[in-house]
């Protein structure tokens, strides 16, 4: 009886040991891991991030922390927002004053870019062309383009060409340094390939400078953007009768300033409508940029 309840055992003990019975199978397998969850849309943040704001905004308007007047609560820059839509300012259009700043803007930043990139493009490729210009636009560079306001006007009077010159410098300034450095920076690597593959300097410049300066180019295009579209306001403190910067100074004088927040919401709100602009044609044109 003995010997039987020994070997009995021992069968249970191999079935229990053996790899293939059906409790080791249970044993042996890994727990189910919980799915994993998937991670926040960083849109859900930026959202949440405007809606604190304006939460806070409300707050703090309604409450007798600033004096009423000096911060407007969002209804009545709703209100006055609505009648700049329907009446205008000073006898014209709110379109009208976003129109010709905008029309100022994109003028001044288009002829900067227009000599700036070349010039950039080639100070950064030819090393003698970059010895001579490199000086002269270091010692203009930090100047800021208020100080040439007196200037703008000395030279070119009150009209729209003297803005337009000032906007024109600001976009000049900082899309020739990104193009200089784009075409300067380009990888050692790539030139001696070129070399190797018998490719002459235009065909180098054309086929290997160029695509490699464009990421560059583009910072440089939007950071020159922003800045024109600020200055403009500053452009337009002098002598102009139209303008979302005049708007802001007339209203700032008669102390609207629930007009005043709205220029200055419409001033943000454009500037970045540009910015996705470029971004949208960054990647379309650089599509190989970070791969």
């Amino acid at each position: 009886m003995n010997h039987t309840m020994t070997a009995s055992s021992d069968l249970a003990g191999m079935r229990a040991a053996d790899p293939a019975s059906p409790k080791a199978q249970a044993s042996s397998t890994p727990p189910q891991q919980a799915p994993a969850r998937r991670p926040v849309p960083n849109v859900v943040f930026s959202i949440l991030s405007v809606v604190l704001l304006l939460a806070a905004w409300t707050a703090v308007s309604h409450s007798s922390l600033i004096k009423p007047g000096y911060l407007p609560t969002p209804e009545s820059l709703w209100v006055t927002l609505m009648d700049l839509v329907r009446n205008g300012y000073q006898g014209q259009p709110l379109t009208e004053h976003v129109k010709v700043s905008l029309l100022r803007t994109l003028a001044g930043f288009a002829a900067g870019v227009l000599v700036g990139v070349p010039l950039g493009l080639f100070t950064g490729y030819n090393a003698r062309a970059g010895a001579m210009i490199s000086p002269i636009m270091a010692f203009i560079r930090p100047i800021p383009p208020i100080a040439f306001i007196p200037m703008a006007v000395l030279y070119f009077g009150l009209g729209e060409v003297g803005k337009i010159v000032l906007i024109f410098f600001v976009s000049f300034n900082y899309v020739q340094a990104n193009a200089h450095a784009g075409a300067a920076n380009f990888p050692i690597a790539y030139r001696r390939a070129s070399e190797s593959l018998g490719l002459t300097r235009w065909q180098t410049f054309v086929r290997v400078v160029l695509p490699g300066a464009l990421p560059a180019i583009f910072t440089g295009l939007k950071v020159a953007l922003a800045l024109s579209w600020a200055v403009v306001v500053a452009a337009e403190l002098v002598g102009a009768q139209s303008g979302l910067g005049f708007m802001i100074s007339d209203a700032a004088l008669l102390f609207r300033i629930p007009v005043v927040f709205i220029g200055i919401a419409l001033i943000g709100a454009i500037g970045l409508a540009m910015n996705l602009a470029l971004n949208w044609l960054e990647a379309r044109i650089v599509h190989w940029k970070g791969r």
